[in-house]
This record gives C-alpha cells, structure tokens and sequence, in this order.
C-alpha cells in the first residue's frame, strides 16, 4: 500500500514555514528536511554568511522538540557536550548531570574545530543515539538528529573530520553563495524586522512521518540502481586510481533511505531513479577517499561521481509505472 501524500500531515507547511526564513538555497532547505526524515545526519559545508546556521535554527523551531546549539572550538572536552559526574555532598554521592548534546536537535556549528576527543564523543552519540558517562549509558529523544557545519576555506584551528565519522553523516550539502536577486531579498527581508518562525511540527508528529518515509515503495531496478552507483566508487579504487577508497554499504542503505525521504517531501509514495541520481553528490561524495596524486591534482569527490552517473546507465521507470507498482 503506498502512503499518503504528506498534504495531511504538515510537511508541505513545515517547508514553506523554513523557506519563509531563508531566502534561496532551496536545495539545502530540501536537503535538510530529507536528512530528518530518514532519520540521518547532515553536515552542511560553505563560507561564512551563507545562513547555515540559521537554516538550522529555523528548523529545529519549525520541528518543534528540544533544541541545543553547540559552538566547537579547540579547547573544548567531551564532558562539555555528553555531561559529566557531578559530587552531590547532601547525598553523599555522585549525579549523573547529561550534557546539551541530549537534545531532539543538535547544532554542530563549526565542527570542524573540535579535537579528536570530541569528535570521538559525537561520533558515539550520532551513532548510537547514546552517550556513555561515569558507566552510565544515556539515550537521546527521538528523532534525533545532528546538523553541523563547517568552513572549507579557514585551516587555522581546525581538525579535518576522519573518514569515520564523515560516513556516520547521511548527506554533505555544499551551500554556495547566493546569487545577486537573492542578496537583494535577503537585504530587503533580514535588515530590519527578519521573520520569525512558527512551530509547525512535534517530536511525535516527526516520528509518524519517518514511518510515513520507511514505507515509500523502492522499485527493484531502482534498489539495483543505487547498489551499482556505490559498487562503481569502488571498482573505481586502485593503488593507480584517483580514488584509494570508494563508499562502504552505508551509502547504499542511506541512498535508498533518502531518496525515500525525497520522495515523500516531493509528495509521492514511490522512489524514482532520478531521486536516487538527485541524492548521489551528497550521500557518497564525502564518503569517498582521494589518493595522494588526486588531492594534489585538485581533483573533487564530486567529479567523481559525475563520473559514476555518467558510466551507471539509469534504470528507465515512468512514474505512471512506479506508482502502479506501489499500489500493487
């Protein structure tokens, strides 16, 4: 049975609700929404002033939940994000105090700053949907999920993300920088009174519409299409090959979940090849490995995949197909 369309359930308003803040970077604005749905993360990568970490903000206002801002800097412990023992000399004992990383929506702002250490604590939390402190073990809500942010340009005070915790986060989405009409409305809607946004969704609410998402009819040639797409990253690496490491099977399983998630935001309950093609720069780019002569030659991950598209032929699906086949 293929589920229905997510007019009744607020999405379409809670979009609108964001877009009403933020003024152009549409695809980020989707980018997002799709990370929550498929219960995943969402690094969001760009220079400074490309509003970031307002998208993310706004979100987590317009999401509802509880909501924690975490601003990394190098000094920074993993008792100052997971918690810590705290002595309580009335009892006689020591109190579990939970850090703000215990939160519906965890800001990550400039998380590249972080020290290993901190980012071996992320890393449990984003992983686990848990922190650990003083051999207690704490869950987080649900939903749950980390949006974090980072600038590509700055090398002073930042630690570059191990290749771990980089596959821990369902998309990478580059923001770039708006365009000229855009800066203009951004000058006429943020100068003076900037909008505020409204709450349009709940934690429960959210966790209704990621079971609405798990049941979004994947087609089998288009399953096949995103297993070949992350199979060819790999046929791709070599000792003599740009790329020493291509995506590991969680990009599959998170290219299939997004492309879910994509689809219901798009208001369908059925997955087209070009939602999966849609989603391949963010979910499997980062996760790729660059040999020493491709980083020296300046070469992206995002050629990469370019490549990959171009090479992996596209299951030929109609929509009027897919949606018969869902409903079968």
């Amino acid at each position: 049975m293929t589920p229905a369309p997510p007019e009744g359930n607020h999405l379409e308003e809670a979009l609108f609700e964001v877009k009403r803040v933020i003024v152009g970077q549409d695809r980020m604005v989707e980018r997002m929404f799709t990370a929550v749905l498929a219960r995943g993360h969402c690094l969001l990568e760009g220079v400074p002033g490309v509003a970031k970490t307002l998208a993310a903000k706004t979100l987590a206002k317009v999401a509802g939940g509880r909501f924690a801002r975490l601003q990394f800097t190098p000094d920074l412990v993993p008792s100052d994000i997971t918690g810590t023992r705290i002595y309580r000399p009335s009892q006689e004992a020591f109190d579990i105090e939970p850090g703000p990383v215990i939160a519906n929506v965890v800001l990550a702002d400039e998380i590249n700053r972080a020290p290993a250490k901190v980012q071996s604590a992320l890393l449990e939390v984003m992983g686990e949907h848990q922190v650990s402190i003083g051999g207690t073990t704490l869950a987080v809500p649900e939903p749950f999920l980390v949006l974090a942010t980072q600038n590509p340009i700055e090398s002073e005070g930042v630690y570059r993300l191990p290749e771990a915790q980089r596959d821990r986060f369902l998309l990478k989405v580059e923001v770039p920088a708006p365009t000229e009409l855009e800066e203009l409305a951004i000058l006429y809607r943020m100068s003076v009174d900037p909008p505020s946004p409204r709450r349009i969704l709940t934690p429960e609410s959210l966790v209704a519409l990621q079971r609405t998402a798990d049941e979004v009819f994947v087609h089998h040639a288009v399953a096949e299409y995103a297993v070949r797409l992350v199979l060819a990253t790999r046929e791709l690496a070599g000792p003599e090959s740009r790329l020493a490491h291509g995506a590991g099977p969680r990009a599959t399983l998170g290219l299939v979940a997004a492309a879910r998630a994509l689809a219901l935001l798009r208001g369908r309950g059925y997955v087209l090849p070009e939602d999966v093609g849609d989603l391949a720069h963010e979910v499997i780019a980062h996760r790729l490995v660059l040999s020493f002569d491709a980083l020296a030659d300046g070469i992206a991950p995002g050629e990469i995949v370019d490549e990959v598209l171009a090479a992996v032929q596209r299951p030929r699906i109609s929509p009027r197909q897919a949606a018969e086949e869902a409903v079968a």
